[in-house]
């Protein structure tokens, strides 16, 4: 048997039952409102996406969502950034930005707390190092039996190896875990690994997906 395969899993074996559903964070339980940034930075005569341009660099992120630079870090070169940009005053206006906190979907974590019987559950999310403090906030820490941070494991979706340790932490074969997220590349990618991928499209449509997968109508 190969090294990289799981306890059950076997290169040549019919695909077993699903046994984990594996959620995405942001745009599938959290939602932020995409209004919020640009009317903080039209209080503070702001070119609109200043704040998103110098938070979401590339190479400025990337260190954030695999654990090289804390979130504090991240927010601090964020605002230092902005104020090099637009002067002293905009500082004040990242601060703002800094305390948004985005809006939990009950109607969504009542779904995952229905399905946890019948399946283990993951969180995996390309996050900072405040996941867990926001988790807890949201009363989300215990929602879960594993949560993946990719700043915790030092990298990010899609990257095959933040699902294969997603799977590995649920005990799981990547072909029997259900992954749901709202980023075509991340579906993509966990369906290369072998896993039933689902891109999220709102809560009607998943329940009728999650149907189909549970009846073997795929």
């Amino acid at each position: 048997m190969s090294e990289s395969l799981l306890p059950g899993e076997t290169e040549d074996a019919a695909p077993a039952p699903y046994r984990a559903i594996i959620w995405d964070l942001d745009g599938v339980l959290r939602i932020w409102d995409p209004a919020e940034t640009p009317a903080i930075e039209a209080r503070y005569a702001l070119p609109e996406g200043t704040i998103f341009a110098a938070a979401f660099d590339d190479s400025l992120a990337d260190r954030a969502v695999t654990g090289r630079i804390s979130d504090e870090t991240w927010r601090l070169a964020t605002r230092n950034a902005v104020v090099r940009a637009c002067g002293e005053a905009a500082a004040a206006a990242v601060e703002e930005w800094t305390r948004l906190t985005g809006a939990i979907d009950r109607a969504m974590v009542e779904l995952v707390a229905a399905l946890r019987p019948r399946w283990r559950t993951a969180l995996l999310s390309n996050a900072t190092t405040r996941l867990e403090d926001d988790l807890r906030h949201a009363k989300l820490d215990t929602a879960f039996d594993v949560i993946v941070s990719s700043a915790r494991i030092g990298f990010a979706k899609p990257d095959a190896r933040i699902f294969r340790a997603a799977a590995h932490r649920l005990g799981v074969p990547p072909g029997q875990c259900i992954l749901i997220d709202d980023r075509p590349a991340n579906v993509e990618g966990a369906a290369a690994l072998g896993m039933h991928a689902i891109l999220f499209e709102g809560i009607e449509a998943l329940r009728v997906r999650l149907d189909a997968v549970a009846t073997g109508i795929q």
